[in-house]
């Protein structure tokens, strides 16, 4: 059987596996499905069409699932889907998708989510990232695999996060931030490349030195960014080294919408 407190709340039609563990006082809704060995905490709240995966942690006080801060939103079936092994902390807020975009607002796999994180309705969170306490997400911002974003970290809507950028504290990001890239500040500012978290997920010397040389290219010599990404997609042709983290820039680059930080 389950591991249910018997102060909880769980709808009949929720789908839980034998193995989830939810403490005192929570609410489980009808449309809610919690795959094996997560363990939601006392006094969570989770509600909507919101499917979660394996081994996840839902520490106290948090509300997943609920409806999309959106006046647009008219009580259309959108939903939340969270996969496996995250830890969402204290006061977290994950709300559903909206059908003006996608329906659906997504976190990965592997994140860690610290306390009082939004995560609005139809944001793309990858897989691996940190978000500190705090960090807020706007509306259809897309983030990739592997960000870090500090404490109080503010996003605009429609605004897009590469993977492997680094978002400093208190930054408020009104535009897009390729992926490797360092940015802080209010308004925000490109810093440099995240060296640090590269070293730690194994990328190589002569890899970390094409990504440097691609953050000269963009920011440091002048040049449009069509003129840049000419550039960079020359270097990409001529390193073997350059091409797997320069095709992921300029990828990034060719979906930017917002512009990016400079």
């Amino acid at each position: 059987m389950t591991m249910i407190h018997p102060s909880a709340i769980i709808d009949p039609k929720a789908q839980l596996d034998s193995t989830v563990q939810v403490g005192a006082f929570s609410i489980i809704g009808p449309h809610v499905s919690i795959g094996a060995g997560t363990v939601v905490g006392p006094h969570v709240v989770i509600e909507g069409h919101t499917t979660i995966g394996k081994d996840n942690q839902f520490f106290q006080f948090s509300s997943i699932g609920a409806a999309p801060q959106d006046k647009k939103w008219s009580g259309e079936p959108t939903r939340l889907e969270v996969g496996d092994r995250n830890t969402v902390r204290e006061f977290c807020t994950f709300n559903t998708g909206t059908v003006q975009d996608a329906g659906v607002t997504r976190l990965g796999n592997d994140n860690w989510i610290s306390a009082y994180v939004h995560l609005a309705h139809d944001c793309q969170v990858g897989s691996n990232t940190i978000f500190s306490n705090n960090a807020q997400l706007a509306g259809h911002v897309h983030v990739g695999d592997w960000a870090i974003l500090s404490g109080y970290a503010g996003v605009h809507q429609f605004c897009k996060i590469g993977a492997h950028a680094f978002i400093g504290m208190y930054t408020s990001l009104t535009q897009d931030v390729p992926p490797f890239v360092l940015v802080s500040g209010n308004p925000a500012g490109a810093r440099g490349v995240n060296i640090e978290g590269m070293k730690r997920r194994g990328f190589t010397r002569p890899q970390i030195d094409a990504i440097r040389a691609a953050y000269k290219t963009i920011y440091r010599n002048g040049l449009t960014l069509e003129d840049a990404k000419a550039a960079l997609e020359a270097d990409m042709a001529a390193s073997s080294d350059a091409a797997g983290p320069i095709g992921d820039m300029l990828a990034f680059l060719g979906t930017a919408t917002r512009g990016i930080v400079r």
